[in-house]
């Protein structure tokens, strides 16, 4: 039985995510599983930043948060077992170092139906499966 789970979430695309949820639902209502959904903000260019306001940072980090807040009431979940993370840089990076530092023994990951891209670039959810330090989930569209 998984204790830890794990659950990357893309905020502009939840409907991945919201399939991967259905698929542990089961866990968090027969165990004791804890839960913890994380989304990945993307670096902003160094360049690009001397054109955006002051407090940019501080306000995506802010609306980031609150999508996942509110992602999180409405997916089912119990409230006093599921915690939210919101980590800035490269995707499979943060999830896996979330994976770590959560101790997380299952991450449940939603992905696109393979295609020649992801075969020749690779994707977020295969570098996942490849580098993961647990068991990990993968559920397709």
């Amino acid at each position: 039985m998984f204790t830890k789970i794990l659950v990357p979430v893309d905020l502009a695309e939840p409907t991945f995510a919201a399939k991967a949820l259905r698929s542990i639902l089961e866990y968090t209502r027969v165990g004791e599983a804890q839960v913890r959904i994380m989304t990945v903000r993307q670096l902003v260019p160094q360049m690009v930043t001397e054109y955006l306001p002051a407090d940019f940072s501080r306000e995506a980090q802010s609306e980031a948060e609150k999508s996942l807040e509110d992602f999180v009431a409405n997916s089912g979940l119990p409230k006093d077992r599921t915690t939210t993370a919101v980590r800035i840089g490269g995707v499979y990076h943060e999830v896996l170092d979330e994976a770590n530092s959560f101790g997380a023994d299952l991450i449940v990951v939603g992905s696109h139906r393979p295609s020649m891209a992801t075969y020749l670039l690779g994707s977020n959810a295969a570098n996942i499966v490849r580098h993961a330090p647990c068991s990990v989930l993968v559920v397709r569209d």
